[in-house]
């Protein structure tokens, strides 16, 4: 490993860098991607995501199936929601959640692959 030289780097190349540059997101995309990411991060809301792989699904049938209370669904899927995670529509009084899109199932996808080379 080469050290830095008094002033700038010992061997730089200039071209390469200029390329890699050019082809990186933006510090905006990029922290809005570390916030999506961020998201991931609770296994309650990976457990609802996986759940609504399956159907979709009321509050309350969330809230039975994971074994929680139906408030602490409901936060979890407001946070889903202001990520574009999920989707809801009504019947009734009733709202039912799915997947926004495959996107979400495939950044799922990814990751269990990942882990489970």
């Amino acid at each position: 490993m080469r050290r830095p030289e008094a002033g700038g780097f010992a061997h730089v190349h200039q071209d390469l860098v200029r390329r890699v540059h050019e082809i990186i997101p933006g510090e905006e995309q990029l922290f809005d991607l570390a916030e999506l990411f961020k998201i991931f991060g609770d296994s309650t809301r990976i457990r609802i995501l996986y759940v609504l792989f399956e159907s979709e699904m009321c509050v309350c049938g969330l809230a039975e199936l994971l074994g929680m209370t139906q408030s602490a669904i409901s936060h979890q899927l407001q946070v889903l929601k202001k990520s574009k995670l999920v989707r809801w529509r009504r019947e009734g009084k009733t709202i039912y959640y799915s997947l926004a899109d495959g996107h979400v199932r495939t950044i799922l996808d990814q990751g269990m692959e990942h882990i489970t080379e």
